[in-house]
């Protein structure tokens, strides 16, 4: 895999995992619904630096496993492969039922913290860092998009900073039609398309990767 194709590849799938609503999309809408635009840029900003920790956690990781171990480099290609294909069926069931596998901005309710932007960007950095479906779609699905011979901090820095800027155009427009998106995410038919598009793509790379050789 060379480098342009892993980075269009992984864009893709970060992509969609950007628009899937869920818990880093829900503090930025109610950071703007109930503080302003500001607070939510802050937010949104604490977010993209928490990816930055995954891209970088997961990018040193793999390369420890690249010196250490090809079986274990396997064995995490195969994880990664079946995390993706696990959600894509999860969202496919989702979709299917009508719901949404990944919830919604109203499934998120917290008190309203104190008007400091340092506290809106400590609250989207927490809320990245301490998000469960994050924390494993890094570590189990970025170090697959990592050429081999690619120095893979630097790359998956590359690939986090890819993700960021995605994330920033998504919550740009999550901020700016604050209103209009609250509604429009909660309504079934969004959903189920959203999970619907997404489930197929994480299949397809799932099974690309379970059957790529490294």
């Amino acid at each position: 895999m060379s480098l342009t194709t892993a980075v269009l590849s992984f864009a893709l799938v970060a992509g969609l995992l950007t628009i899937v609503p869920g818990l880093d999309t829900a503090q930025v809408l109610r950071a703007a619904v109930v503080h302003g635009k500001k607070h939510a840029f802050a937010t949104a900003l604490g977010v993209d630096a928490g990816l930055l920790v995954w891209g970088a956690g997961a990018a040193v990781g793999v390369s420890s496993l690249l010196i250490a171990s090809a079986s274990a480099y396997t064995a995490l290609r195969l994880a990664g492969a079946g995390y993706m294909i696990w959600l894509g069926l999860k969202l496919a069931v989702a979709a299917a039922r009508g719901g949404s596998a990944l919830g919604t901005a109203r499934t998120v309710a917290c008190k309203p913290a104190a008007p400091t932007l340092w506290r809106s960007w400590r609250r989207g950095l927490l809320t990245n860092l301490l998000n469960p479906k994050i924390g494993a779609f890094y570590v189990a699905v970025l170090p697959q998009f990592i050429p081999v011979h690619a120095p893979h901090l630097a790359v998956g820095l590359l690939l986090a900073l890819v993700h960021d800027g995605e994330s920033i155009v998504w919550f740009s427009g999550v901020i700016f039609g604050a209103r209009s998106l609250r509604h429009w995410v909660d309504r079934r038919s969004a959903r189920r398309l959203i999970d619907g598009i997404t489930a197929a793509v994480l299949f397809g790379f799932g099974i690309g990767l379970g059957l790529r050789a490294r």
